[in-house]
């Protein structure tokens, strides 16, 4: 950043480096006392700084420090903050404008939407009082690849996007001088949501496993008769190829297989239409939204060891169904408008927690669950009992968590890695922020580590420790303005003694291993 107090000192770094700059583009940034000159391609403008292309590279210059000359000068008394997403359908199409809404309710601005084409949306926040336009809010409603093309050809300010950012993706804006999009001020987590398999309301079959539904997504298993159902084959259902959710599918259920789609997935453009597809479709198997089931009927997963997860809001927010798939918004190193900065801080709060839950999506907001309200997991607990985790180990536990209730905040790991995964990333910093809030305060906070039942139980049990202390240390790293005392945080291991899912497969073992946290 370049301010008025600087521009001195920038002006004499240019002139060692080169003369003024004399090629004329569409704007001149003239400092106060005329002694220095920035030329180049205004890239943007938020009412406070310049962002210009320059032979020096992309600059941010403050604009009290500087006069501006040219075709692209903004108009500094009628200036109207622009800022542009582009990226997945379903963020674009129901979540944002859901949210944008919500802001300017909470702000007493008036909200007028205007449909530019089939993928172009602008949204206009002026004052409630003057009327006077005040912010445009552009959204390109296609699919998280183009998001990204978006962004590094400078089309976007941010990407909406349904995965994560992939290494090439990741090399490719770190070049054109955006930054690490996965530092904590580039990502974010903005809501959660999952990918559930549907069926036809009609269909017979109830439950799908894991290893089957990825079976069926490759073309291993073709026919319903092989799933408990009818004689008949089965027609797969993806949204797009360029999807957010779609490449989930490919990354999270295929992969870890060596799996890949077979070439008759019938594709859809946007997940609403892909349920109502697979509703009237009574052969038809998809991979959907938790949002968007709309009228078909979602299958449990199950395992051979007979336990069952459900897609539930809670079973996402807390991560213990298998297929959570975090809504992601990744933002360049790049000064945003001041009024993009207080919509992006809007969306941390409370009220657009509010908002994400009223249209469908499952919030981060922490939630706590008693005791009672978990019966199936501590049934899990006592049937899984034996030589390796005694009856006396699980009494122990229930002694330990009975007074206690747990929040739906948990942690888990990227898979073959000691590092947490996005989702729980974000959690670290919910909780250190409503820590730091008093959320908690005069509370207890017990981190308690479980892990998969693959090795001797005390290695396990280990491991599982070391996992709490380093979530706990992650959680106090982050909440810095926390005197101690306030909060008591703790540290428990129970091992794996209360399985989650089936340790028959990496995805049963990935659920199992997870740090949770019970509050006091």
């Amino acid at each position: 950043m370049l301010g008025s107090k600087g521009a001195a000192i920038f002006a004499a770094l240019l002139l060692l480096i080169t003369p003024l700059a004399a090629t004329a583009q569409d704007v001149t940034l003239t400092s106060r006392d005329g002694g220095v000159e920035i030329t180049g391609t205004l890239l943007g403008f938020d009412g406070e700084f310049y962002r210009v292309d320059t032979v020096y590279g992309e600059l941010t210059v403050d604009g009290s420090g500087v006069t501006c000359e040219g075709p692209g000068c903004p108009n500094l008394l009628d200036f109207v903050a622009e800022v542009d997403f582009s990226g997945s359908s379903t963020m674009a199409e129901v979540l944002m404008p859901a949210l944008l809404e919500g802001f300017a309710l909470r702000n007493g601005y008036r909200v007028r939407r205007s449909n530019l084409d089939e993928t172009h949306v602008d949204f206009f926040l002026s004052d409630g009082q003057t009327q006077k336009t005040l912010a445009r809010f552009g959204f390109r409603v296609t699919t998280t690849d183009e998001g990204f093309a978006d962004l590094l050809a400078d089309e976007a300010d941010i990407v909406l996007a349904l995965r994560e950012i992939r290494p090439e993706e990741r090399t490719r804006a770190r070049e054109a001088g955006m930054g690490d999009m996965t530092d904590r001020n580039r990502s974010r987590v903005l809501a959660l949501d999952a990918m559930v398999p549907i069926v036809s309301p009609g269909n017979p079959v109830k439950a799908i496993s894991m290893p089957d539904l990825a079976a069926a997504f490759s073309g291993k298993i073709t026919n319903w008769a092989d799933l408990g159902g009818p004689d008949a084959p089965i027609t797969l259902h993806l949204p797009d190829a360029g999807s957010g959710l779609a490449q989930a599918v490919e990354d999270r259920l295929l992969r870890p297989v060596g799996a890949v789609l077979p070439d008759d997935v019938v594709r859809h453009r946007v997940s609403s239409a892909l349920s109502r597809a697979v509703t009237t479709d009574p052969f038809g198997l998809g991979l959907v939204s938790f949002a968007e089931v709309g009228n078909a009927r979602m299958l449990t997963l199950t395992g051979s060891c007979g336990f069952t997860l459900e897609a539930t809001r809670r079973t996402i927010k807390t991560e213990d169904y298998p297929l959570t798939s975090p809504m992601f918004l990744y933002m360049p190193a790049r000064r945003l408008p001041k009024l993009a900065r207080e919509f992006l801080g809007y969306l941390r709060g409370p009220a657009a927690q509010i908002v994400i839950r009223r249209v469908g999506f499952v919030d981060q907001a922490p939630e706590e669950i008693p005791i009672n309200r978990q019966g199936d997991r501590f049934a899990n607990a006592i049937s899984s009992a034996g030589e390796e985790v005694t009856l006396d180990e699980i009494q122990r536990m229930v002694s330990t968590l009975r007074p206690m209730t747990r929040l739906t905040t948990s942690f888990r790991f990227e898979t073959g890695s000691t590092r947490l995964d996005a989702q729980s990333r974000s959690n670290v910093e919910q909780l250190a922020r409503a820590i730091e809030a008093g959320v908690y305060d005069a509370r207890s906070l017990s981190f308690v580590g479980f892990s998969d039942g693959e090795g001797p139980a005390p290695a396990n049990l280990e491991i599982a420790r070391r996992r709490a202390t380093a979530v706990r240390d992650a959680v106090t790293a982050a909440a810095e303005a926390v005197t101690p005392g306030r909060v008591e945080l703790k540290i428990e291991a129970y091992g794996e003694a209360m399985p989650m899912a089936c340790d028959d497969s990496a995805w049963g073992r990935q659920v199992n291993r997870r740090v949770e946290v019970w509050v006091k």
